[in-house]
C-alpha cells in the first residue's frame, strides 16, 4: 500500500498502518522521509531531493545539533515530498526501506539496490561503525588526495589532517580529510558523504570484500547519500551539497616557479629575469617562509628584501603576480611590536588548554600561537592582517602548515584537549576539544584568509592556497599534494591524487612539478613539466636543499622541451579557462576520469579507466591525456581510448573506437577494423594528448603570460566526428568563455561567452555556426582562423557569411579567417 505524503490530512492512521511491530519499534513517516526508534536509537532518513537522502543516528532522547561546517545551508534544509510505503518511503528516483533492526537499504526504482546494510550500526561508547553490504563489482573513488591507486577498493583509510613529508604510496594519513566517496557499481554512481569531523575510518573490502564500512571515533552519526545513476549527477549533486570551486583569477592557470626559498631579493628578480629572457611563459612567483623576518608571518626579512614593495611593482611591470606564504601559527613575542600576536591577544583570538592558558607551541618561529578559527570574529581578525601585503600588490596567498603541524609534540599537532570556542552562525556556543575541530582546522584557516581578502578587495578574485582542508574547502582555496619527492614513482601517483581531488570537490589543483623533496633526475623533470602543462595547477616547486627546478637547469636540449610544454599550455589557456568557468557552475572538475564522461564504455560497467591504470585522464570534456602508466619504463605501451573518434593532438591522425552493445553497417565495421591497437613508444619529447571528435577547440596565440593580450586571431580548431551516431555524435560543438580575468563583472554580465557547432555535408563541405555572443564583454580577439583537422578539401575556398574567401593551410590544417562579427562560415 501506498501513502501520498501530500494527503498527509488523510493518512491518521498512517502510523499504525506503518508500524514496524517488533518491540518498542515503530516507523514513523514525515513529510521528507521516516524516523524509527528501537533499543533507544533513533533513525531518521530525509529526502533533500529525489537523489539525495540523509541519514542520521543517535542513541537517547535528545538528538545530537545538527550543524555542519561542510554542507551548505539552503542544501542542509532542501526538502522533497515523498511517497510513504509500508517499510520506507520512495521519491521519484530512489526507494528506502528500513527493517526491524534499523538495517537501511537505497535502490532506485527498478529495484537496483544502490546500498544495504550489512549488519546493524556497532557502537562502543560514542564511537560508531556503518557496515555496508559489497561485491566484487564495487569500485571507489573520491577521498580526497589519498596516495595509491585510482581505484580505492580493498584499501583502507584514516582521515586525520597531518603534516606528512616525506609520505610514499603506502602513507595514511596525509594532508586532507574529505569524507566523500563515490562506489560505481554495474555503471549506477551512488556518492556517499559522511559528515562527521572527528578522526573517520573507511574500510572499501579491505578487511572484508564482501563489505566495505565507515565509522568515527566520536561525533555525529550523520551521512548523505546522492544517486547518479550516471556519475556526472553525484559530482553535481557533491557541489549542490558543498559548494563548486569559484571562477579563479585567470593567471592562477599560468605556469607559476617557486622553492623553499628564493633568498634574497636578488635572487627572485634574476628568476623573473631569466623566465622572460628564455621565453618561458609564465605568471607566478612564489615566496616561501625565508623572505620573512626570523619566520613570523605577515612580516618581512628587510635586509635580505630591502624594497618589498618597489619588487613586486617591479615584477608586476614584467607581468609576474606574486604569492607569498602566511602560515597560521603567529609567533609568540610579545612587547615586540610585532601587531598580529599583539592584536590577537588584545581580542582573544588564540586557542586555549584546557586550563584557559593560550597554547603556545613550536613551529617556524620558535614558540608560536594559534588562532582559533572556530569564531567568526577570529576569522574577521585574521582577515586584517593581509590589508599590508594587499596594498603592497601582492596577489595571493599560501595558507601552509595548517593541519595544524606542530613541532616536538607526539601526535605532529596539537594536543588532544586543547580547547577551540565556537562561536559560528548556525552552530551553537560551545567549547570543543581538538579533536572534534582538527580535521577542519585548516579548512577554517583558508576560510578566513579567503574571506579576509574578499573584504580588503571586494572586486578581485582571491587566489587562495591551502595544504589542509575538509569537505566544502574547495569554497575558499586551491590545493596541492603537499610535500611530495622527486621519484617516478611520485610523478606515477600524481595523476589518481589529482583526479580523487576533483571528484572530491576540489577542482583546482596540482603537485608540486618535479616532486618538493628530492633532486629530480633532466629527464624526470621534463616527463613532470610535460605533464603538468595540463593539470590545473602547473607551479614546480623544490625543498632548501635540493637542487634547482627550474626550467633551464638542465641546460639548452632538456629547456626546449619544457618550453614548448609550457607553451601549448598558453596556447590552449582559451579551452582552459573555459573549463574552469564551467566548474564554477556544475563542479565537475578541471582534470576528470574516462568513466565521468564514458561510464557505459565497457559493457558491464567497470570503469573503463581500470583498463588504463588510471594513468590517462580527461582535460574537461574534449581532451584526453595518456602518460605512461610507468613512466620509468621505455617499452612501449599500450593507449586505450574511450569509444568514439579521436584525434592525435599533435598530429591530428584520427582512430575510431566503436560502442559497445551497438550493430555497425559494414561501412563503421571496416572504418573500426582499420584500426589498430594504439601504442605508444615513449619519448623523452612526446606526450599523447588525443582530441575527441566532435570538439571544436578553441586556441590562442603565443604569449608570455596572462596578462599579454594575444597577438592574432582566436583559432577555433575543428576535429570532426566520423562513422555516424553509432560511432560518436553527429556534427560538432564547442564554446569559449571570455572576461578581464580578474573582477566579479562577470556577475553583472560583463563576459562573453560563444558557443559554435559545424555540421560535415556528404561531399565533405564543412560548415561553421558561430553563435550570438552572450554578455557584454567584449574579449581580445578581433577574427576567427577556423581550421579543419584530418581534412583535405576539394576546393581550395570557403565562405563567410555567404561571401567567397580563399583557404589557406597552417601546419597541415586548412582554414579560413573569419572576422569576429562573421556567424556562419563555410570550407568547401
Amino acid at each position: 500500500m501506498r501513502i501520498s505524503i501530500g494527503n498527509w490530512a488523510r493518512a491518521a492512521l498512517t502510523g499504525a498502518l506503518l508500524a514496524v511491530n517488533a518491540g518498542a519499534q515503530q516507523l514513523t513517516p514525515t513529510p521528507a522521509g521516516v524516523t524509527m526508534t528501537a533499543s533507544g536509537v533513533t533513525l531518521e532518513v530525509t529526502a533533500l531531493r529525489d537523489d539525495v537522502v540523509r541519514v542520521r543516528m543517535w542513541k537517547g532522547d535528545a538528538a545530537p545539533e545538527d550543524a555542519s561546517w561542510a554542507v551548505l545551508p539552503p542544501a542542509r534544509s532542501s526538502r522533497t515530498a515523498v511517497v510513504a510505503e509500508p517499510h520506507g518511503f520512495a521519491t521519484k528516483i530512489l526507494r528506502v526501506t528500513v527493517d526491524d533492526q534499523l538495517l537501511l537499504t537505497v535502490a532506485d526504482l527498478a529495484g537496483n539496490v544502490l546500498q544495504k546494510d550489512a549488519a546493524p550500526v556497532q557502537w562502543e561508547g560514542a564511537e560508531f561503525k556503518v557496515t555496508k553490504q559489497g561485491a566484487w563489482s564495487d569500485h571507489f573513488f573520491g577521498l580526497g588526495d589519498k596516495p595509491g591507486p585510482l581505484d580505492r577498493k580493498a584499501e583502507a583509510f584514516t582521515l586525520w589532517n597531518t603534516d606528512s613529508f616525506g609520505w610514499q604510496e603506502s602513507t595514511d594519513p596525509i594532508y586532507k580529510s574529505i569524507p566523500f566517496f563515490i562506489d560505481m557499481n554495474h555503471g549506477r554512481a551512488l556518492g556517499v558523504f559522511l559528515d562527521n569531523t572527528w578522526r573517520t575510518n573507511f574500510d572499501f573490502g579491505h578487511a572484508d570484500p564482501n563489505r566495505y564500512s565507515f565509522g568515527a571515533l566520536n561525533g555525529p552519526l550523520d551521512y548523505y547519500l546522492l544517486y547518479g545513476p550516471e556519475p556526472k549527477a553525484v559530482v553535481s549533486g557533491w557541489s549542490w551539497l558543498t559548494g563548486t570551486t569559484p571562477l579563479p583569477p585567470l593567471w592562477a592557470l599560468g605556469f607559476q616557479q617557486s622553492r623553499y626559498t628564493y633568498f634574497p631579493e636578488s635572487e627572485l628578480r634574476e628568476v623573473a629575469t631569466r623566465l622572460r629572457k628564455d621565453h618561458i611563459p609564465s605568471d607566478v612567483l612564489w615566496l616561501d617562509i625565508d623572505f620573512q623576518h626570523e619566520n613570523w608571518p605577515f612580516t618581512v626579512n628587510e635586509k635580505a628584501f630591502p624594497n618589498f614593495a618597489g619588487m613586486v611593482k617591479d615584477l608586476a611591470q614584467e607581468q609576474f603576480k606574486v604569492v607569498v606564504i602566511t602560515d597560521l601559527h603567529v609567533a609568540n613575542q610579545p612587547n615586540k611590536g610585532y601587531a598580529p600576536y599583539d592584536s590577537g591577544t588584545a581580542g582573544d583570538h588564540f586557542v586555549k588548554n584546557p586550563d584557559g592558558s593560550t597554547f603556545v607551541g613550536k613551529v617556524w618561529p620558535g614558540p608560536a600561537v594559534f588562532p582559533d578559527f572556530t569564531q567568526a570574529q577570529t576569522r574577521q581578525w585574521w582577515g586584517t592582517l593581509y590589508k599590508t601585503f594587499v596594498d603592497e600588490g601582492v596577489a595571493g596567498f599560501w595558507n601552509d602548515m595548517n593541519e595544524p603541524a606542530v613541532f616536538e609534540t607526539p601526535t605532529k599537532t596539537m594536543p588532544d584537549d586543547i580547547q577551540h570556542r565556537i562561536d559560528e552562525p548556525g552552530f551553537r556556543k560551545r567549547t570543543a576539544p581538538h579533536l572534534e575541530i582538527h580535521n577542519v582546522y585548516g579548512m577554517e584557516n583558508a576560510r578566513g584568509t579567503y574571506e579576509g581578502l574578499l573584504a580588503l578587495r571586494p572586486d578581485e578574485r582571491p587566489f587562495v592556497m591551502s595544504r589542509a582542508s575538509f569537505a566544502g574547502g574547495q569554497r575558499y582555496s586551491t590545493t596541492w599534494t603537499g610535500d611530495n619527492s622527486s621519484t617516478w614513482n611520485h610523478l606515477r601517483m600524481t595523476v589518481p591524487q589529482i583526479v580523487n581531488l576533483g571528484l572530491s570537490g576540489f577542482a583546482l589543483t596540482g603537485a608540486d612539478v618535479g616532486g618538493f623533496a628530492g633532486s629530480p633526475p633532466p629527464e624526470l623533470l621534463t616527463k613532470w613539466i610535460e605533464l603538468s602543462a595540463f593539470q590545473p595547477i602547473d607551479r614546480d616547486h623544490s625543498a632548501k636543499g635540493t637542487r634547482m627546478h627550474e626550467v633551464w637547469v638542465d641546460g639548452p636540449e632538456q629547456e626546449a622541451i619544457r618550453r614548448r610544454y609550457i607553451e601549448e599550455r598558453y596556447r590552449l589557456m582559451p579551452y582552459l579557462y573555459t573549463v574552469a568557468e564551467e566548474t564554477s557552475h556544475d563542479g565537475l572538475p578541471i582534470n576528470r576520469p574516462l568513466f565521468l564522461e564514458f561510464p557505459h564504455a565497457i559493457e558491464d560497467g567497470t570503469p573503463f579507466d581500470l583498463t588504463t591504470g588510471g594513468a590517462e585522464f580527461l582535460v574537461g570534456s574534449r581532451v584526453l591525456v595518456a602518460p605512461n602508466p610507468s613512466p620509468e619504463e621505455v617499452a612501449p605501451y599500450v593507449v586505450r581510448l574511450p569509444p568514439g573518434t579521436w584525434y592525435d593532438y599533435w598530429t591530428g591522425e584520427r582512430y575510431v573506437r566503436a560502442v559497445p552493445g551497438t550493430s555497425l553497417d559494414a561501412e563503421q565495421r571496416d572504418l573500426v577494423l582499420a584500426e589498430k591497437q594504439l601504442s605508444v613508444t615513449p619519448k623523452l619529447d612526446q606526450m599523447p594528448v588525443y582530441v575527441r571528435g566532435g570538439t571544436i577547440l578553441p586556441v590562442a596565440p603565443l604569449t608570455q603570460s596572462t596578462v599579454e593580450v594575444p597577438k592574432g586571431p582566436l583559432t577555433l580548431r575543428i576535429y570532426p566526428s566520423a562513422g555516424g551516431s553509432k560511432l560518436a555524435a553527429e556534427g560538432c560543438d564547442g564554446e569559449v568563455y571570455s572576461d578581464d580575468g580578474e573582477s566579479f563583472a562577470f556577475r553583472q554580465g560583463e563576459y562573453a561567452r560563444i558557443r559554435f557547432t559545424c555540421a560535415v555535408a556528404p561531399d565533405g563541405s564543412v560548415s561553421v555556426t558561430i553563435g550570438n555572443q552572450e554578455g557584454s564583454w567584449k574579449p581580445w580577439w578581433h577574427s576567427y582562423r577556423i581550421e579543419v583537422v584530418g581534412w583535405t578539401p576539394k576546393q581550395k575556398q570557403g565562405a563567410v557569411d555567404g561571401r567567397n574567401v580563399p583557404l589557406a593551410e597552417v601546419a597541415g590544417r586548412w582554414g579560413v579567417i573569419a572576422d569576429a562579427g562573421a556567424r556562419q562560415v563555410e570550407l568547401r
